[in-house]
Parts: C-alpha cells; sequence; structure tokens
C-alpha cells in the first residue's frame, strides 16, 4: 500500500480499462468461491471476475486468466513478502519457515471477532460495504490495537507455556486455546 497512490478502481488490460471493485466484502465473496469444493475452476474463474470486473465477455479464458492473476497478486495478495536475509559474509540465510507454519487467523471463521474488533475502533464493516476497499481493510486488520477481541484472540492461539507460569494459568490458556482454535473445515455449499 502506497499513501501517495490512489485506490485502485481500474485496471488497464490488453488496450482496455476494466472497472475494478475491490471492496473488502467483494474480495470476501471472491476467496468463499475459490475456497469452494463444488465449483469447477472454470466457473470459478467467471464469478471471481464476474464480481471483481463486471462485464468481461469480451476476455477468453487465457486472457481472463492473466488478468485475474494480475488482479490477484497487485491488489488482493497484499502480505508483506519475506525479506531475504543475508549474514555477515554475504550469504543467503534460510527462510524461517516456522511463522507461517501456524494460521491465527481465518477471515470466514473469525469473522464475528473481526466485526466485534473494528466496533472496538469505532469502524462498523456492515455500513462500510462496497465504500471500503480491500487494501484498507487489511491495513486495519494487520494493525488492530491489541486490546481488541481479535488481537486476543490471535495471542491466545500463538500462547506457549513458559517456566513460571502456574499450572492454573496453563489450564485456564489451554481452554481458552480450545475454545478459539480455527477449525479445519471445507466449504461445500
Amino acid at each position: 500500500m502506497r499513501l501517495n497512490d490512489p485506490l485502485a478502481t481500474s485496471i488497464f488490460f490488453k488496450s482496455k480499462h476494466y472497472s475494478l471493485n475491490l471492496s473488502f466484502n467483494r474480495v470476501l465473496d471472491v476467496l468463499e468461491v475459490l475456497e469452494r469444493k463444488d465449483i469447477l475452476e472454470f466457473h470459478k474463474l467467471k464469478i471471481v471476475m464476474n464480481i471483481l470486473v463486471g462485464d468481461i465477455s469480451d476476455l477468453n479464458y487465457k486472457d481472463l486468466s492473466d488478468l485475474w492473476l494480475l488482479i490477484r497478486d497487485n491488489y488482493i495478495n497484499l502480505a508483506e513478502k519475506q525479506h531475504v536475509k543475508y549474514d555477515l559474509q554475504g550469504n543467503l540465510m534460510p527462510i524461517d519457515e516456522e511463522d507461517d507454519s501456524k494460521r491465527v487467523l481465518d477471515i470466514q471463521q473469525d469473522a464475528k471477532y473481526i466485526y466485534a474488533s473494528f466496533r472496538q475502533i469505532g469502524i462498523n464493516l456492515f455500513a462500510e460495504q462496497n465504500k471500503m476497499q480491500w487494501a484498507e481493510f487489511q491495513a486495519l486488520l494487520e494493525a488492530l490495537p491489541d486490546d481488541t477481541i481479535m488481537q486476543k484472540i490471535i495471542q491466545i492461539r500463538c500462547w506457549e507455556p513458559v517456566k513460571g507460569d502456574s499450572s492454573k494459568y496453563k489450564m485456564q490458556m489451554r481452554k481458552l486455546q480450545d475454545k478459539y482454535q480455527l477449525r479445519k473445515e471445507e466449504i461445500d455449499e
């Protein structure tokens, strides 16, 4: 995200401008479609592009796929790319994959906690539908204050016992981890 650039509302592709609706609720719809197991990939692509772009009748499948990848890589997958690290001699350091192995947030499963957290900072996500852009939503979600319910749940999910924790505290934290653990669930609607 660059603060000196306007948020994207169109995209230029194959000598044509296409409208682009990247409101957070539309991107969430896209993510749900992509998770569905009962929709063929070809149909998923058409549905996703209709949600984000609208009329795509002039594009063949290859162009549609290329446009989707362009949108996904530049406007939806906004997570910071892991920085390459070098040691003092300039040798490439191994990438620490341990941090990526444990999911601590799932937008679908944590929807009510995300909503409540945004309310805690004065934002009603329902009122912001079709207004707040995905980049804005992502920035706010990643920077939620520590006292919001979502951040507290993330802290619970990440908690590991340390020397000095009482048995009672460990038991309470394990109960909370059970309560707030992410389910492994497939969407088959």
